[in-house]
């Protein structure tokens, strides 16, 4: 029994120690910078980029084709 006792306190005690580490709050500080960085890129996922991607290649044939539509209606 004294033996449980007295791992289940140096349990303890190593887990405050741990806890109360300042790498740890490094690594809390790290993860906000780096997900403050993050937000202030505007990322976009691939997903996103082809679609739009996709839209403005259906745009760019769109103006090809008005644009052929004046040049027709000029020389007319």
């Amino acid at each position: 029994m004294f033996k449980q006792q007295l791992i289940d306190q140096i349990s303890g005690q190593l887990t405050n120690l741990f806890k109360n580490n300042p790498l740890s709050d490094i690594e809390d500080n790290l993860k906000t910078i780096l997900h403050a960085t993050f937000d202030k890129l505007d990322l976009v996922t691939r997903e996103e980029f082809d679609t739009q991607q996709k839209v403005l290649a259906n745009t760019r044939a769109k103006l090809d084709e008005l644009e052929q539509v004046i040049k027709n209606l000029d020389s007319k």
